[in-house]
């Protein structure tokens, strides 16, 4: 065999080699899969503006305004902020940075009703009042809704009342005070 037939096969010999192994390739966990190679991610923060080549190593930015990334990684874009919409119930907890999520939480009068990742989702208005013939047992809070519970016999609410009043009999010129019958 002549040095032009041993140089092609090893050639192809690597190039079966990295068509094999290309497909286990595992990188650190401080490192992301660009083709055949591993390349360093960039750190929380920031994003990804070029891979790393055999000459230089990966080029990062930081997320700009209203952007995150809350690990660090190989992407080249940044992930949107949640935004907490008042006109949903919802506000700001904690805002958000290039490296965490905004953090929403219901307004007052308001308990949420989907918590997801840490955050609030949706909200929606606390009961203000019981139907008649009931009573607040439980001001609603940030995570239930306001709690109603029935009057016993001989005594009332008009819905708003923190507990049932008494009837109050009446005598001779004396006013009767029905409220609400339950």
């Amino acid at each position: 065999m002549n040095r032009t037939n041993h140089v092609f096969t090893a050639r192809l010999l690597i190039i079966v080699l990295r068509l094999f192994f290309g497909h286990a390739l595992e990188c650190h966990p401080s490192e992301y899969k660009v083709d055949m190679d591993c390349c360093p991610k960039c750190p929380v923060g920031n994003r990804v503006i070029s891979d790393c080549s055999e000459s230089s190593s990966t080029s990062c930015l930081p997320c700009v305004r209203g952007t995150f990334l809350p690990n660090p990684s190989g992407l080249k874009v940044c992930f949107i902020c949640k935004t907490c919409d008042p006109g949903s119930g919802l506000r700001t907890k904690r805002a958000c940075t290039a490296k965490s999520d905004s953090v929403c939480e219901p307004m007052d009068g308001f308990h949420c009703i989907d918590f997801t990742e840490g955050s609030c989702a949706a909200a929606e208005k606390h009961n203000s009042n019981c139907q008649p013939g009931y009573y607040i047992s439980h001001q609603g809070n940030t995570f239930t809704d306001t709690e109603c519970s029935p009057c016993r016999n001989g005594t009332y609410s008009d819905g708003s009342f923190m507990s049932c009043l008494p009837h109050t009999k009446a005598g001779l010129g004396q006013k009767i005070d029905l409220g609400i019958l339950s």
